[in-house]
């Protein structure tokens, strides 16, 4: 992403997108153990390579058998995958093109959208024709980058780019969140909050670099106000409510307000009463990590 972002800075200001459809499922076996027999001469370990693309699929108990595609989520498919597709980095640095590429994901960054559209043309065909690979038509386009998502970030369109994290991304972080904080899965605050924190420390770890820390701070105050409404939810009724906002130090008469009031938690979520009983100290407490710029 860096790298990306120190193209568009340098003008390159348009990019041909490019996804490989299927790109694990369509790694030809025959093309892959010929560039790695260029490399490798053990035939034992060319054996034990076939054997692993061959092993077949099971799927309700039977094995299917398979004649292209590396395993996915096995250990060494990404590897192997990265095999085939050097090829195509190469090609990409003996036209002196600017390029980023991730696993199937790549962006070639170029001056003109009529530059993108010529070299999506010629690239597409070597794909197809060198590597037995097929480009995703759907998912692929000539475009500005920042309206384009790439490995889950995009970039601003100022003069000096930032990444930014893409609005899908955003949204399944919204998703997941309402998942670890719902009531009906019967998870305890600890529990919940145990969750929360085990996801929140993995995306921060990779969305933490992004350069619009507003984007952060409104996740922040989002995430808050529904740990605020999950627990109250989980408070249940008038009673319980009340008792719980006057031990957490909230006066008689404000608690007795919102104890009865006809509002939904959402809205309750960001009421004076739960901004005083569920402070932001208190799921620092918890252990719950704040969203933070690396």
């Amino acid at each position: 992403m860096e790298q990306a972002q120190k193209y568009i800075a340098e003008g390159y200001r348009w990019c041909a997108d490019l996804d490989l459809e299927k790109f694990f499922d369509r790694v030809s076996h025959d093309k892959l153990m010929a560039k790695i027999a260029e490399r490798l001469s053990d035939k034992r370990m060319l054996k034990l390579i076939r054997a692993f693309l061959t092993a077949g699929v099971m799927e309700n108990g039977l094995v299917s058998p398979v004649d292209e595609g590396t395993p996915q989520g096995g250990p060494l498919s990404p590897l192997l995958s990265n095999i085939v597709v050097d090829e195509f980095d190469r090609e990409l640095e003996r036209r002196g093109l600017r390029f980023a590429r991730y696993a199937d994901d790549s962006n070639i960054y170029v001056r003109s959208r009529r530059a993108g559209e010529r070299m999506m043309g010629s690239l597409t065909r070597f794909i197809t024709t060198k590597l037995k690979l097929k480009v995703n038509q759907q998912k692929s386009a000539v475009a500005r980058p920042w309206e384009r998502k790439f490995l889950g970030f995009s970039f601003t369109s100022g003069r000096v780019p930032k990444r930014r994290i893409a609005p899908k991304a955003v949204l399944r972080f919204q998703a997941k969140v309402r998942e670890l904080t719902q009531r009906t899965r019967g998870r305890s605050r600890e529990r919940m909050a145990t969750e929360l924190t085990q996801y929140r420390q993995g995306w921060i770890g990779y969305f933490g670099k992004c350069q619009t820390p507003s984007v952060l701070a409104s996740l922040e105050e989002w995430v808050r106000r529904r740990l605020r409404s999950a627990i109250w939810k989980q408070w249940r009724r008038g009673p319980a409510r009340y008792a719980e906002l006057r031990k957490r130090g909230v006066g008689t008469i404000l608690a007795a307000r919102t104890a009865a009031s006809a509002h939904g938690p959402w809205r309750l979520a960001h009421s004076p009463a739960l901004a005083v009983a569920l402070p932001n100290a208190y799921f620092d407490s918890l252990g719950i990590p704040r969203l933070t710029v690396c």
